[in-house]
């Protein structure tokens, strides 16, 4: 019986090599294609919270306390879409918008922006300016985030994107806290674009936007950390207009880390 049985178990070996032929065998042992990223903004003063999407692609999510049912609360003004966090998008042509998530106009799109999106970068999209309630319309853009991976930890890489359609171009400061050198983290940005990124000491600092020629500060933020070897994009957001300095939709520096 142990003759047979370890006859049979050869023969069915044999017969599974066949049955295999000359089929090929993959190769896994290349690095994987580049993928491309994306983050989300919903930076449209008054604007309500949308869900953001890639065509018909659904590119962030918030919970829902309901199983099986699609939250209503979306990313919120000042918001950043999936905590902050990129979400992979296959490059090519993409229409990129914002859909209302609440009940009433559900899925209504409020902001739409067509990009390019190429092979293994990273980019940020921004709902913007001032939700108009009677069109049911925001501004948007898009900028692409030349992020690299850090050599010197150091330092940390900030850059400014201008997202304040009521404002005129700005250059962004930083003054480190504990030596008091001040840095221009790049030069003036207008409404919808992207400064250069900066390298910057790894300290806390007080960060500020002044017109060119001016040294009046039109948007103050104390108190910020980089930390070393981290990438960042100080956006500004909100209405130049308002002078609270509580109300939601008043001039703001709002902080991300890229990488």
């Amino acid at each position: 019986m142990r003759r047979h049985t370890t006859t049979l178990a050869a023969l069915l070996c044999a017969s599974l090599l066949s049955a295999c032929g000359e089929a090929p065998v993959r190769d896994i042992s290349g690095p994987p294609p580049a993928a491309s990223r994306i983050k989300f903004f919903n930076f449209g003063v008054n604007a309500p919270g949308v869900n953001f999407y890639a065509d018909a692609t659904k590119m962030t999510a918030v919970i829902s306390a309901t199983p099986g049912v699609e939250a209503t609360t979306g990313v919120a003004y000042s918001g950043v879409g999936n905590g902050g966090a990129y979400s992979a998008i296959e490059p090519g042509d993409h229409t990129l918008t914002g859909k209302i998530a609440a009940t009433t106009d559900k899925d209504l799109v409020i902001a739409s922006t067509t990009a390019t999106i190429a092979d293994g970068k990273f980019y940020s999209f921004y709902m913007s300016g001032f939700y108009n309630p009677t069109t049911k319309t925001s501004d948007s853009f898009v900028v692409e985030d030349p992020v690299v991976d850090p050599t010197d930890f150091t330092v940390s890489t900030i850059r400014f994107v201008n997202a304040i359609s009521n404002s005129v171009p700005m250059t962004l400061y930083a003054k480190n806290t504990t030596s008091g050198v001040e840095t221009a983290i790049g030069g003036a940005v207008a409404y919808k674009s992207a400064g250069a990124f900066t390298p910057v000491p790894t300290a806390v600092y007080d960060l500020s936007t002044r017109i060119t020629g001016s040294t009046t500060n039109a948007i103050v933020r104390t108190g910020v950390s980089f930390l070393g070897g981290r990438v960042y994009t100080v956006g500004a957001r909100g209405d130049m207009t308002v002078v609270s300095t509580t109300a939601t939709n008043r001039p703001f520096l709002d902080n991300t880390a890229n990488r």
